[in-house]
């Protein structure tokens, strides 16, 4: 397969960086959809896999939510046979709503529909990775959310190029190349992309945020994705450094509860990372635990006036008793 454009090139340079260091007889598997970002992935992966020595192959995972969706998963599982990729797999899932949206929901269900298949796949193989068509357009909408939810640098940090998922390794080797990139590619291939009617469905928070970043470029220049996707590349550096350091600094788990005093010490910053690693640790959803409630618990140390119990997602009690903080659920919590 060849690379004569430079946008065929620029991907395929992308997947060469995520297979360097595979050894000999892994599996790559690409995350494909049937839009142009994954097929181009597909097409990469394809051209790339026979240098490394590694079997690629692909997971197409059908969300059942809309009608055409199960036709529209044979599609993508043929042009991915047809680019010489093998095994594939047609996983269908079911979404189920959550509090945080049918969009969160979806990509749950998605990444352990992946995880799971690339498990099971992988298991004559020394080592298995997921190759995921993220583009940086997608990661400046990333970046963009998390600004309008007012989230903290982990959530402005963006996505990062490998993470590990309930065991498996995902790889985005084309977050640094814009969505116009694969389009291009694509074409060059001669390959037709899908074309997902819920990507101008403005139901859905990152269609709005798309259409928001179009309209910011054309009111204000060009680069402002670019600037957005620096931004979150800086923050990422930074985000974790204090995660490490919040790690460290984390107390062990103690029926007497955790000294006021441990907490206290801390610089705001590292201590609301603290805070929450505790309430994770506890049994709180990450999903459903925001800053405001990281922020009521740390009144319990820089604040407190004998307010309390907190209410907290997962049936947790936060109260402070003197110089101790407790969390525990609550009774008849799961």
């Amino acid at each position: 397969m060849g690379a004569g454009h430079p946008s065929q090139a620029e991907c395929r340079r992308g997947v060469r960086a995520a297979l360097a260091g595979l050894p000999t007889g892994s599996l790559a598997l690409a995350a494909v959809s049937g839009g142009a970002d994954s097929l181009a992935l597909a097409a990469a992966l394809a051209a790339e896999a026979p240098s490394h020595e590694v079997t690629a192959g692909a997971i197409i995972v059908d969300h059942q939510m809309q009608e055409e969706s199960a036709d529209v998963a044979l599609l993508a599982a043929q042009h991915c046979a047809d680019l010489g990729l093998g095994p594939v797999a047609v996983v269908p899932t079911l979404v189920t709503a959550s509090g945080e949206g049918l969009e969160a929901a979806a990509r749950e269900a998605r990444y352990a529909a992946l995880a799971e298949t690339a498990a099971a796949m992988g298991e004559d193989h020394p080592a298995h990775l997921v190759l995921l068509g993220h583009t940086r357009d997608d990661q400046a909408e990333q970046v963009l959310l998390g600004l309008a939810r007012g989230s903290g640098a982990r959530s402005l940090a963006g996505m990062a190029v490998l993470v590990v998922r309930e065991g498996t390794p995902f790889a985005r080797p084309l977050l640094h190349l814009p969505r116009a990139t694969t389009r291009q590619a694509c074409e060059e291939w001669g390959l037709t992309p899908w074309e997902d009617p819920m990507n101008s469905d403005r139901a859905y928070a990152r269609v709005r945020a798309r259409q928001a970043l179009a309209d910011l470029e054309g009111d204000l220049g060009p680069g402002i994705a670019e600037a957005l996707v620096r931004s979150a590349d800086l923050l990422r550096d930074d985000a974790d450094l204090l995660d490490d350091l919040a790690e460290q600094a984390t107390p062990d788990d103690d029926p007497a509860g955790v000294p006021v005093g441990a907490l206290a010490e801390l610089a705001p910053a590292l201590r609301s990372r603290v805070w929450r690693r505790l309430l994770l640790r506890s049994g709180a959803p990450a999903g459903d635990l925001t800053a405001g409630h990281v922020a009521a618990c740390d009144r319990l140390v820089t604040d407190w006036h004998g307010q309390g119990p907190l209410h907290l997602p997962g049936d947790l009690r936060v109260r402070r008793d003197r110089d101790r903080v407790h969390i525990s659920r609550a009774p008849g919590g799961q």
